[in-house]
């Protein structure tokens, strides 16, 4: 152990190391039931997809933690990532009409094709023809997208026919509204608060307890709804073998067995519309995972003094291919894109400076695999409070943004401002890309213009004018 992860030279030792991996899987654990309860809306929570996904996000966190540990030797950890979990469920899913194994067809290509990127280097291309503008704003985007996707599965927002959405009465005492109907949307609130001052406190794990306790409470205050508790038990199931029942029967494998079936989509569109939303939509899979996974990088490691002397990750391409394999063992699982989370800073502010915190971190998901029953439990305004408050931690990018510079404020706002309102990640980068490309155009500057960024702008304005 000592010889492989040479904690002597990294000034460290096994508790520490440990310790660290429990702070960051505590910091993320929040993944497991907030990735489940989001795929659950796919068969209206039913139940078999929450527990198919929960062993799947479970699985690929392990698999993908341990590789990055065992791989690049870092202290980081790797689950299915936020906003691309929502892409996945609200966009390729129910925005654009795909089935839930066409969209882990798009997941695995995404993988792939990221591993045939690092190999060649071409990764660095791609990531250089993103605008700075767009590049900013990327994260701030899927941050209002992710809020405003836990405020609508509360029903803190809600349809209106007028304006298209508005806030839900909180009138109890002369409007229609009853106790019970607020109460979920009460609990999500006082959870985001919860999680806030824990955060602000500096307790490890904010974002876990906070859904723990927005659980607790719904359960607590459902004494005060009549009727509440009707069924509940016969509803119940602490059957440990169930859910990877489940796991086998609709997720595993399911790439393979119906993944590559895309008849039903194509006879309803087009061979030409297919080919481009694909190409499309797996771009925007594969753009948002490196983004996602070199910030990560970079931010986890400069937090815990583990750049080399030029400022850069220490074996930077190794943590990448373990990312992307994750990616594809993912996908093979049933789960949306594995990423490195950025929540491995907690880790790593911790003490963890090496893979034994990883290793530490994966026997942890290994541990809970067998919880999904229990997590099951977690009623939806409690995770709702999670995806609303990673929302607020991921729209604070924003600062670094030049806004005194129309030629960058445009690109960044509308690749924001697109997201949400769209209900789609791919649709947002497009308007970033696009809006860049035509002020550098006509205001003369088109030499600026990389011919990477002129190949992906093409491409994203092909499919609105023949896939959407």
């Amino acid at each position: 152990m000592e010889k492989f992860f040479k904690l002597k030279e990294n000034k460290t030792t096994v508790r520490t190391e440990i310790v660290a991996g429990i702070t960051t899987f505590m910091a993320m654990a929040y993944i497991l039931m907030v990735n489940a309860g989001m795929f659950g809306d796919l068969d209206g929570q039913a139940g078999p997809m929450y527990n198919a996904v929960y062993i799947a996000t479970a699985i690929s966190a392990v698999f993908g933690t341990l590789l990055i540990g065992l791989m690049a030797r870092l202290p980081l950890a790797q689950a299915s990532g936020m906003g691309l979990n929502a892409f996945f469920v609200y966009t390729i899913c129910f925005g654009l009409g795909f089935t839930y194994e066409n969209a882990l067809v798009m997941v695995l290509v995404d993988g792939l094709v990221f591993i045939l990127l690092t190999i060649t280097g071409l990764r660095k291309l791609i990531f250089e023809a993103i605008p700075k503008a767009v590049k900013g704003a990327i994260a701030a985007g899927i941050g209002l997208f992710i809020a405003f996707i836990g405020m609508q599965n509360v029903g803190l927002v809600v349809d209106d026919g007028a304006t298209l959405v508005n806030l839900h009465s909180f009138n109890i005492v002369f409007g229609n509204v009853t106790w019970g109907e607020i109460m979920p949307v009460i609990v999500t609130i006082l959870a985001v608060v919860v999680i806030g001052a824990l955060s602000k406190k500096k307790v490890k794990g904010a974002v876990f307890w906070g859904i723990i306790g927005g659980a607790v409470l719904y359960y607590l205050l459902g004494f005060t709804v009549a009727g509440f508790y009707d069924g509940f038990a016969a509803s119940l199931s602490f059957d440990p073998i169930a859910p990877f029942k489940d796991f086998f029967n609709i997720g595993f494998g399911a790439v393979f067995t119906k993944g590559f079936d895309f008849s039903a989509w194509i006879a309803a569109n087009s061979v030409g519309s297919f080919i481009l939303t694909f190409i499309c939509s797996m771009l925007a899979f594969c753009m948002v995972d490196m983004f996602d996974t070199l910030g990560t990088l970079f931010g986890a490691c400069s937090v815990g003094g583990l750049l080399d002397k030029d400022g850069n990750v220490p074996r930077m391409e190794k943590a990448m291919l373990a990312d992307a394999v994750a990616t594809c063992f993912g996908a093979v699982c049933g789960t949306s894109t594995v990423t490195t989370f950025v929540e491995s800073s907690a880790g790593v502010a911790e003490g963890g400076r090496t893979g034994l915190t990883s290793v530490a971190c994966a026997a942890m998901f290994l541990i809970t695999m067998f919880l999904a029953p229990i997590a099951r439990l977690i009623p939806s305004c409690a995770t709702a409070a999670a995806l609303i408050y990673v929302g607020i931690l991921m729209i604070g990018g924003v600062k670094d943004i030049e806004w005194g510079d129309p030629a960058t404020a445009v690109p960044a706002f509308l690749t924001m401002a697109i997201m949400p309102l769209t209900y789609n990640i791919s649709y947002g980068i497009a308007f970033g890309l696009i809006s860049y490309i035509l002020i550098k155009l006509f205001s003369g500057k088109i030499k600026e213009i990389k011919a990477g960024t002129w190949v992906i702008g093409i491409l994203f304005t092909v499919m609105f004018f023949v896939s959407h």
